[in-house]
């Protein structure tokens, strides 16, 4: 499975947030994670909000595209 995701780092607090995405085609997860960009920590973060959402391991999820990006296109395994 894929999903849009588009994420702010550095947020004071966590946040996500489900809204359709544009052209009709599924759902884009909105995040806000605590955890700076440097080191890829932010990046490590939203594999983990996407893990613990979908209930699946950490090693499913995959970030594809987007890795300096806000937004991003993460494949879950199933």
């Amino acid at each position: 499975m894929y999903l849009k995701v588009f994420v702010t780092p550095g947020a004071r607090r966590e946040k996500v947030e489900i809204h359709p995405a544009k052209g009709g085609e599924g759902e884009m997860l909105i995040l806000a994670v605590k955890e700076p960009t440097s080191g890829n920590r932010a990046n490590g973060r939203v594999r983990e909000i996407v893990a613990e959402r979908f209930r699946v391991t950490l090693g499913k999820v995959r970030i594809l595209t987007g890795h300096r990006s806000r937004a991003k296109m993460v494949s879950i395994d199933s």
